[in-house]
């Protein structure tokens, strides 16, 4: 699995950088199909904003956006996001031939 961190209109630090691979990196714990993760670092005048591509087998792509202060809690809540998008689609994978009687 490979992380790409892209940032715009912003320098990320080496500290930075590591954090977004750690979190990003996560990901893989809610569905193991994943083969790409890109994170995309925006600046504004007053918000960080963050998004979260994720491309998995079968031409599967997830997109979390989010926006805050900070951008640990911009980074966190877009993760919190992708999270929830991951589940859900390993729950209706999983029991698309199994459906609930």
């Amino acid at each position: 699995m490979q992380v790409v961190i892209t940032a715009q209109r912003i320098n990320l630090t080496q500290e930075s950088k590591e954090t977004i691979e750690e979190k990003a990196g996560r990901l893989t714990r809610y569905y193991d199909r994943i083969q790409e993760i890109e994170v995309i670092v925006d600046r504004t005048d007053t918000t960080f904003d963050v998004e979260i591509l994720v491309n998995a087998e079968r031409n599967v792509e997830l997109v979390a956006t989010a926006s805050e202060e900070t951008l640990r809690s911009a980074l966190d809540a877009a993760v919190h996001k992708m999270e929830r998008q991951l589940t859900d689609h390993k729950e209706k994978f999983r029991n698309r031939k199994h459906p609930a009687q």
